[in-house]
């Protein structure tokens, strides 16, 4: 979207209650039709855990959000392999409108013994979502943010997000909701992220490029757009550039970057059973190209995918002149899921929620000492002490319960 248009779509910035006084601030998009687009979360894992746990946490799918950050996502085992505390991963999910506003509103966390509005927000989903945001997504009376929940109980877990028309200077992009931790600016996000500050002040309307920790920020990131039909079960979707999405019931991989921003598609290495992806008329397969120099140039032919209709997986065949033929085609590199130590702890895992259950599953507890290595980094020192702090004297309350 324009910068005059982004800066007013995102003018309006609530205030959240944050500790020891402080206010934070997270950009809102106003909104009314009942649509939805494509968005990321910046999680911050604040304890050892299992590709599978942190998906089943926020009810995605464990092979897509390895494919969401460029992490290996067909190797054995991937789904359990353990990521260390602090990690910063970015997790897919839908933004809708919601009482007015962008929101992600597909989370349902069921609570454990010794959780508390305040646990929850602030430890477990890492501060992307405040107490007082999950009560009133609930309709929770007033209480006190750290009076226990009752084990079991099921909650409403909403997280801020934009859409902007999923474009960033008339240009697709995805927008990643980002947590402010100690020791960021507003330079170092946006040189982390591949944008200006500039940019990054324009989408959150900010008078001064000048932020606190606990701030969520609206990110822009460059994105390859896709042209399905609005009848496809995967109409609108954008993959960020430098990472991949996996459509068509996992039968298909599409990536974005890193030579151009043209979306590409071909099938999956998951084993799933999948429908036809040949091109009609063609004996090309979705992804293939075929090159022929000729005097004028270089004829080329591709069967590219064209979206998951009505459970079938749909492709389109493409031929044409082309000054030069084309090289084969750059795919972004992908990065084996980072390892660490987990610890026994009193908070052992639940069992996986079943097929189309989100949320439920709160891992063991975290290794100070674990490395981390991601896109955009770790959790501070000192607010990973706090989340280890709260966790301990939730311990201590629940064990003389």
């Amino acid at each position: 979207m324009s910068r005059p248009a982004a800066a007013a779509a995102a003018a309006l910035l609530v205030i959240l209650a944050a500790a020891g006084g402080a206010a934070a601030k997270t950009t809102i998009e106003p909104c009314s039709s009942a649509d939805s687009c494509a968005a990321l979360l910046g999680y911050s894992l604040y304890a050892d855990m299992k590709v599978s746990e942190v998906a089943a946490l926020f009810g995605a799918d464990p092979a897509a959000l390895l494919a969401a950050n460029a992490l290996d996502f067909a190797s054995p085992g991937a789904a359990n392999r353990i990521l260390p505390a602090g990690l910063l991963l970015r997790v897919p999910t839908r933004c809708a409108c919601a009482d007015g506003v962008r929101k992600s509103v597909s989370v349902r966390y069921t609570a454990r013994p010794a959780d508390t509005l305040a646990t929850v927000a602030d430890v477990v989903f890492a501060g992307l979502a405040s107490a007082d945001q999950i009560r009133s997504a609930n309709g929770l009376a007033e209480a006190d943010p750290d009076a226990l929940l009752d084990a079991g109980q099921i909650l409403v877990v909403p997280f801020p997000c934009v859409c902007l028309n999923s474009t960033d200077n008339n240009l697709p992009a995805v927008y990643l909701s980002y947590l402010v931790r100690v020791g960021d600016t507003v330079q170092s996000i946006a040189a982390t992220h591949a944008t200006t500050v500039t940019d990054l002040s324009n989408v959150n309307a900010m008078g001064s490029p000048v932020v606190a920790p606990g701030d969520i920020l609206a990110v822009p990131l460059s994105a390859c757009a896709s042209t399905f039909p609005n009848f496809a079960s995967d109409y609108g979707l954008l993959v960020a550039n430098g990472t991949y999405a996996l459509t068509a019931g996992n039968c298909v991989e599409c990536s974005c970057g890193p030579g151009d921003l043209n979306l590409y598609c071909t099938p999956a290495s998951l084993g799933t059973s999948c429908s036809s992806m040949q091109c009609s008329n063609s004996s090309l397969m979705l992804g293939n190209v075929t090159t022929q120099p000729t005097s004028g140039g270089c004829g080329v032919s591709s069967c590219s995918y064209a979206g998951f209709v009505n459970g079938s997986i749909t492709t389109s065949l493409s031929s044409g002149l082309q000054p030069t033929c084309p090289g084969p085609h750059q795919v972004p590199p992908l990065m084996e899921p980072s390892t660490a130590a987990i610890h026994d702890s009193y908070l052992a895992p639940s069992p996986s929620p079943g097929p189309g259950e989100a949320g439920g599953a709160v891992p063991g507890s975290s290794d100070p000492g674990a490395s981390s290595h991601s896109l955009a980094g770790s959790l501070s020192p000192s607010v990973h002490k706090l989340h280890q702090m709260i966790l301990i004297l939730s311990l201590v309350f629940y064990l003389h319960m």
